[in-house]
């Protein structure tokens, strides 16, 4: 169990976290770990108009780097295509939607809202 199990843990409290401030902020949380074959994405919520899907990134320190950072192009691509088969799955095709990425850190939160843009179908 050990470590692998800790991550786990610390990643669902912070994804928690998240949630609770993003539901501040007005979001409106529709899912929480939505998994797929595809991979998985961390909250989907509603803000406004649009769907969002959130990726959440928590770092202790800066050893690591900021957590920003860690949303490569690789990931990007995995949210897209989740985001597309949530939303085709779903009928939501019309709905406007944006890809949000919130920082979590010892010291604070911070949403970036339209973090990056849709990149390719399923």
């Amino acid at each position: 169990m050990g470590r692998a199990y800790n991550k786990r843990r610390i990643g669902a409290e912070k994804e928690q976290k998240a949630g609770i401030y993003l539901t501040e902020q007005g979001y409106e949380i529709v899912k929480y770990n939505f998994r797929c074959r595809l991979g998985e994405i961390d909250i989907i919520a509603r803000d406004g108009d649009y769907l969002v899907f959130c990726e959440v990134k928590y770092r202790s320190g800066s050893v690591s780097g900021h957590p920003l950072e860690a949303v490569d192009i690789r990931k990007q691509q995995v949210l897209s295509k989740c985001a597309f088969y949530y939303l085709t799955v779903n009928r939501l095709q019309d709905v406007p939607c944006r890809f949000d990425v919130v920082s979590v850190t010892d010291e604070e939160i911070r949403v970036i809202k339209n973090a990056f843009e849709y990149l390719g179908g399923y």
